[in-house]
């Protein structure tokens, strides 16, 4: 596939990427957390959405809603361990993750998860979409959610932060010892 009919602003020769990025990305997000606080992190989350993915932003203007569910699509499909759905209709596009790769292989290499980890879905979605006219909706988080893409003039209300779940290395699987102690290294470094 050429760069040209990719919904991918950017190729890469491998069909999938590297899963240890999601390493590299918990570990950027604590680091700016600690040296900036948590309005540091949310700017710099913001200044990455309206940056560094302003060319899907562009293709999401000219394409509509169409074009965010090809994004998302292509996106997952990139995404090493992903299961997720996207469907989409005239008035949204919604992405569920049922499984989200990074927070399955940051748990699966024992690592300590940022706990507003999943807030950089929101903020950097919604840097994308609000120039194309588009705003997001997130609920759930740690391991798995739903986001919604909606015209602006659609959504009702703002998002509730309190419908996106604190991420820790806590699964379903974990018995009681394993989550608190989870809970507690968690607590330590919460957002």
């Amino acid at each position: 596939m050429n760069q040209a009919s990719s919904p991918l602003p950017y190729l890469d020769a491998k069909p999938q990427g590297a899963a240890d990025f999601y390493f590299a990305i918990n570990a950027t997000f604590r680091f700016v957390l600690n040296k900036l606080g948590v309005e540091g992190l949310r700017r710099y989350w913001t200044d990455l959405g309206a940056r560094y993915f302003a060319p899907v932003t562009a293709r999401w203007s000219a394409g509509g809603l169409p074009a965010v569910a090809d994004y998302w699509r292509a996106f997952f499909a990139a995404e090493p361990g992903a299961d997720v759905e996207v469907s989409a209709d005239d008035e949204s596009v919604t992405v569920n993750v049922r499984v989200c790769p990074a927070i399955a292989h940051l748990r699966k290499g024992g690592r300590e998860v940022v706990p507003c980890f999943c807030q950089h879905c929101y903020y950097i979605g919604e840097a994308m979409a609000t120039p194309a006219g588009f705003t997001i909706r997130v609920e759930g988080g740690n391991g798995s959610c739903r986001q919604t893409f909606l015209r602006r003039d659609a959504a009702s209300a703002p998002q509730d932060f309190a419908r996106i779940v604190a991420a820790s290395r806590r699964d379903a699987n974990m018995d009681d010892q394993s989550a608190s102690r989870s809970d507690a290294a968690t607590s330590e470094a919460s957002c």
